[in-house]
C-alpha cells in the first residue's frame, strides 16, 4: 500500500512510542511525505520535545530513524500537480494542498490523516488512524518483513546510543 502521511501523523510518531510509530516502522507499506513540508516538522520541534520528554539529540535521532521508513517526495514531482490539488482542496484547506498533490503524484496512493478537511473532497482516498490500525492488524502485513524492519530500527537506535555514549 502507498500512503502519503500528513504532518500530524509524523508528529504523533515522534511524540510517543505509539501504534502510529509501530505501523510506520513495522508494516510492509510504502510511506511518503512531501519535501516541501519538512519545515512543518521542524516548526513543531519544541512541541514534540515538550510532549515527549526527549532531549534534542534523541529527537533528531528518532526523526532520522523514522524518515528511513518514509520516502521524501521531491518538490519537482509535487509541483506538477499543485494546480489540480488546488482545484480539489483550495476552498476546504489550502494548507493541505501539498499532501493532495503528493498523493496525485504517486499512482494508487492514499492519504493517512486525521484531519477532517480531507474527507470533504472525493478525489483522493483518505484513511484515518483508526482505519489504518484496522488494516495493520487485519493480518495483511508481511510478518517477516516487519520483523526485519523492527530489528533494523531498534538496532540502529542501540548503535546510535552506543556511539554517542562513547563520545561523552
Amino acid at each position: 500500500m502507498k500512503i502519503v502521511i500528513d504532518t500530524n501523523i509524523l508528529l504523533s510518531a515522534l511524540i510517543k512510542d505509539s501504534i502510529t510509530r509501530k505501523i510506520i516502522v513495522e508494516s510492509e507499506w510504502d510511506f511518503y511525505y512531501p519535501k516541501m513540508s519538512l519545515h512543518e516538522i521542524r516548526k513543531y520541534k519544541d512541541l514534540v520535545l515538550g510532549k515527549s520528554g526527549m532531549e534534542e539529540r534523541e529527537y533528531e535521532e528518532l526523526l532520522t530513524r523514522l524518515l528511513e521508513y518514509v520516502e521524501i517526495i521531491p518538490d519537482e514531482n509535487i509541483n506538477k500537480h499543485l494546480n489540480e490539488a488546488n482545484q480539489i482542496l483550495s476552498e476546504i484547506d489550502p494548507d493541505d494542498i501539498v499532501f493532495v498533490a503528493t498523493a496525485i503524484s504517486i499512482e494508487d496512493s492514499i492519504i493517512w490523516s486525521d484531519d477532517g478537511d480531507f474527507e470533504k473532497q472525493d478525489k483522493i482516498k483518505v484513511l484515518e488512524t483508526e482505519d489504518v490500525i484496522d488494516l495493520f492488524f487485519s493480518g495483511k502485513v508481511d510478518k517477516k518483513r516487519s520483523l526485519i524492519r523492527i530489528l533494523n530500527f531498534h538496532f540502529s537506535r542501540i548503535n546510535f546510543a552506543t556511539s554517542t555514549s562513547l563520545l561523552e
